[in-house]
């Protein structure tokens, strides 16, 4: 207390006798997989499509991991960690340090002259073009006239066809000072080509009108190697490599690893090799408590299949994992008019995010259209659901004039009280605020002050959830209750240092199933009137 010695007027700071607790986000996926380049077994923050490319390279032949990213930032993803496993580590970049990026398909990188990939090039003018690897054959570039009566003298137009089918065009200039200049339009917006100019030293001209032919670009070959096992993708907490290595990320909620289905399908793992990894998946958010694994089913799996793999050959049992099917059919930005199947895991992270932003955590993550899905690998039907609903295994189905949905929204758990997912993320979300909220307790007298501040605290952050939404009840007492008092809190705990809070919470669960009861009754005069 300070000492007031001579007359005067004081004026002190005083601390709030509770402090309010703040929600913590709840949409932080992490991904483990293969990529071209990038840092090895360090979890590296992306925030979007451009940032996974400079760091880790565009889609590569073989992996999963670029193609989940990229769902998961369609379908509404903002924040995620991604760990690159199966590198040389020489491919690290030092301590935890980004490798030297390339750049991605289309140049979409930003700042800087594009890099042609290795393979033929064919002289422009004073520009360099050459496909972009895996574009495909009978491409083409043409140099016509700008539009218009009088264009600059530095203007013209630049085509990119195949055969005779015009796939791009744009208007360029040649002038570097342009904001239209060639290298750098291509560079932003071809996902076809990639143009390069002489050298900052060198002075450009409009190219002659001319249609050039460019030859194929090689095929990357497949990422995946064959030493990378199941060990690959766990890693060791100790070591921070694998998944394992997110326990020091504290904010992460969700975890999936799609490239465990592409080394499934090049014989880098077994089935049972598969399972191991999932195994430890689920193993790995039990222990974090606050994440929830996305597992992917193996590739080609028919209804049937997959109830039988659900049950006897994975036979999952927990309530910080789901699973969904089927695979899910999207454009390969890779590849122009090619579509592949691919693991639902990365589009279905970006529901989730998706979800809790526009509705909140307390909602099931399901009745939401799938961006970016063009098909399905299988077309369920309700019988088939019937079966695989109750199991846990959340289907992704086709609805006539609604398009691709998500239609289910349960754990992996047998535990009826754990049965949805919601209910697993919204625990998730309110242990984890108030363990951050209420840091401010630690080392503070123990007595009966302090027991009613902290009730007060817990008490006012629970009140706003129920106002959300998040909790069930007509009134805060029916939704929740805080108990910490003498009772909770006897001498010999206070003789130990421990502060006991009771808070039990009444989390609104989905309306799965709707039912309307439809009676027939005669005409004439209705009961209901009298």
């Amino acid at each position: 207390m300070p000492q007031y010695l001579s007359p005067g007027v004081y004026v002190e700071e005083v601390e709030a006798g509770s402090r309010p607790i703040e929600g913590v986000g709840t949409a932080v996926a992490a991904f483990v997989g293969l990529a071209a380049e990038g840092p090895c077994n360090a979890p590296t923050l992306v925030t979007n499509w451009s940032q996974f490319t400079s760091t880790f390279g565009d889609f590569t032949e073989g992996s999963y991991l670029a193609h989940a990213v990229y769902a998961y930032f369609l379908n509404g993803g903002g924040t995620c960690y991604v760990v690159r496993v199966g590198g040389d580590t020489g491919d690290t970049a030092g301590e935890g340090a980004p490798a030297e990026p390339r750049p991605a398909a289309g140049g979409k990188r930003g700042g800087g002259r594009a890099a042609l990939p290795a393979g033929p090039r064919t002289t422009l003018g004073g520009f360099q073009v050459a496909a972009l690897e895996g574009t495909g054959e009978g491409l083409s570039v043409e140099v016509s006239d700008a539009p218009g009566d009088s264009p600059a003298e530095d203007a013209f137009t630049l085509s990119v066809k195949r055969g005779d089918r015009t796939e791009e065009t744009w208007e360029v200039s040649a002038k570097r000072s342009q904001r239209t200049y060639a290298v750098t339009v291509v560079r932003d917006r071809s996902r076809l080509i990639t143009l390069e100019d002489a050298g900052p030293a060198q002075p450009m001209a409009r190219p002659e009108n001319q249609t050039v032919a460019l030859a194929p670009a090689p095929v990357p070959a497949a990422p995946v190697p064959v030493t990378v096992g199941a060990q690959d993708y766990v890693g060791s907490a100790d070591d921070r490599t694998g998944f394992a290595g997110l326990e020091t990320v504290d904010e992460i909620t969700m975890l999936a690893v799609p490239d465990l289905m592409s080394a499934y399908e090049q014989g880098a793992l077994d089935a049972e090799g598969v399972k191991a990894v999932q195994l430890a998946m689920i193993a790995h958010c039990e222990l974090m408590g606050n994440r929830v694994a996305i597992i992917d089913p193996l590739p080609g799996l028919s209804p049937q299949r997959v109830k039988e793999w659900r049950m006897t050959g994975a036979g999952y049992d927990s309530k910080y994992a789901a699973l969904y099917y089927p695979w899910v059919k999207v454009a390969d930005p890779a590849v122009p008019n090619q579509m592949r199947f691919v693991p639902p895991s990365g589009a279905m992270a970006g529901v989730w995010a998706r979800n809790d932003e526009t509705r909140g955590v307390h909602k099931a993550p399901a009745n939401e259209v799938v961006r970016g899905a063009v098909d399905l690998a299988v077309h369920l039907t309700k019988g088939e659901q019937d079966l695989l609903n109750p199991i846990g295994v959340n289907c992704i189905r086709t609805f006539p004039g609604r398009g691709i949905r998500v239609w289910g929204a349960r754990t992996l758990s047998s535990d009826p009280s754990w049965r949805y997912l919601n209910v697993r993320r919204l625990f998730n979300y309110i242990e984890d605020s108030i363990l951050i909220g209420t840091q401010w307790v630690v080392f503070e007298p123990n007595d009966d002050a302090l027991w009613a501040r902290i009730r007060r605290t817990i008490s006012a952050f629970l009140v706003n959830e129920w106002r959300k939404g998040a909790l069930f009840g007509l009134t805060p007492d029916e939704a929740f209750y805080v108990k910490c008092d003498r009772e909770t809190n006897p001498a010999e705990g206070i003789d130990a240092g421990q502060v006991i809070c009771e808070i039990g919470i009444a989390p609104v669960k989905p309306a799965e199933f709707v039912i309307f009861r439809l009676a027939q009754f005669s005409g004439g005069t209705s009961l209901v009137n009298e």
